[in-house]
């Protein structure tokens, strides 16, 4: 695979994972609620989810949804509920008062954000599907474990880096501020957009 190849992948990976999905979201929500420390945990958990639907269309799973959308179904539904799910838990709670100081430290394990992440990145299956893409084409047939292995880590690392900038903006003081001055908008607007993308992510 040629430089200009794999600089290619990697630019529209990153284009990719900056654009505005539920990783995004959910980086931003927990950067603003639980501090940078957590969100850099919850960032990491999407690279590594990146990392394995790449993997998935390195080896052939992108294919399989092909043979066997039911399977496809079956996991853009569940998914769904998930955000869903976490839609409903971020708007239910939506007046309740945030009390923890995420100063002195995370209201939640690292790895329990680092699973929030992963399971976030991983309920949307569409990514196996855009990788394919972006892989069919570009990688050729003869590449070895290196080159493998160069956009595993080109993955991990333009999700990851992506996703704690995110973290690190909503987290800054003045960014909080606003956040506690118009919690309820505010946790209502994230809890929506999950919702809105959970019900595309099952629909489509």
């Amino acid at each position: 695979m040629s430089l200009s190849a794999f600089l290619a992948v990697a630019l529209l990976h990153l284009m990719a994972a900056i654009s505005p999905g539920p990783s995004v979201l959910m980086a931003a929500r927990i950067g603003i609620t639980e501090g940078f420390r957590t969100g850099v945990a919850v960032a990491v958990g999407i690279g590594i989810g990146g990392v394995l639907w790449a993997c998935a269309a390195l080896f052939g799973l992108a294919l399989l949804f092909e043979y066997a959308p039911m399977l496809l179904t079956v996991m853009k539904v569940a998914g769904g509920a998930f955000l869903l799910f976490m839609a409903y838990k971020l708007w239910k709670s939506a007046d309740q008062p945030l009390t923890q100081n995420h100063d002195d430290a995370p209201p939640r394990s690292l790895f329990s954000a680092f699973m929030l992440g992963l399971v976030t990145q991983v309920s949307n299956p569409k990514p196996a599907i855009l990788f394919a893409a972006i892989f069919i084409g570009t990688v050729p047939a003869s590449a070895g474990i290196g080159t493998y292995a160069a956009l595993l880590a080109m993955v991990f690392f333009n999700e990851t880096l992506w996703n704690t900038l995110v973290s690190r903006l909503f987290s800054m003081q003045k960014t909080r501020a606003t956040y506690l001055n118009l919690k309820g908008w505010i946790d209502r607007a994230f809890g929506g957009l999950l919702g809105l993308l959970g019900i595309k992510i099952a629909a489509t």
